[in-house]
């Protein structure tokens, strides 16, 4: 069951944002994407929310303009913003990258998958998560969704 109906995608890579909608269409019937090609496109979007408030952000951290770096911190400052559940979706799996994901305040992360079947499967397990009742942050052994 998906869960989070209002789901923002914030990746730079016109194929990515593809894959991932195609994906998307196939793990939940009734949802709303709106999607930011780079992350200062992102921010302006939270802002002025077309369609109300994210239940959940997929944020890739290398884009032009502001990485997702930039925007999970900005995000965890705003005060109507920090509550969002923000999942890390990028190439990156650099031990570095990933630390400073989680203790910047992501909720979980998501290494792209390169398979269309990885990519429905990993998209239905964050989705199926009830935002409302889980915890703020999960375990870091836990952070990184695994699909394989």
């Amino acid at each position: 069951m998906c869960r989070s109906k209002n789901i923002y995608l914030a990746d730079d890579d016109e194929d990515d944002r593809s894959f991932f909608q195609d994906a998307l269409k196939e793990v939940c019937k009734e949802y709303t994407l709106t999607t930011a090609t780079d992350g200062r496109e992102l921010m302006e979007i939270l802002y002025t929310p077309p369609v109300g408030l994210p239940d959940i952000i997929f944020l890739d951290l290398n884009m032009p303009a502001k990485n997702g770096f930039e925007c999970l911190a900005e995000i965890k400052k705003n005060a109507s913003l920090k509550c969002l559940p923000i999942i890390i979706f990028s190439t990156t799996v650099q031990e570095e990258a990933v630390n400073k994901a989680y203790e910047d305040g992501a909720s979980y992360y998501i290494c792209k998958p390169n398979s269309f079947a990885l990519l429905k499967k990993a998209l239905k397990k964050v989705l199926e998560i009830d935002w409302l009742n889980e915890v703020n942050q999960i375990s870091k052994e836990k952070f990184i969704v695994s699909v394989a």
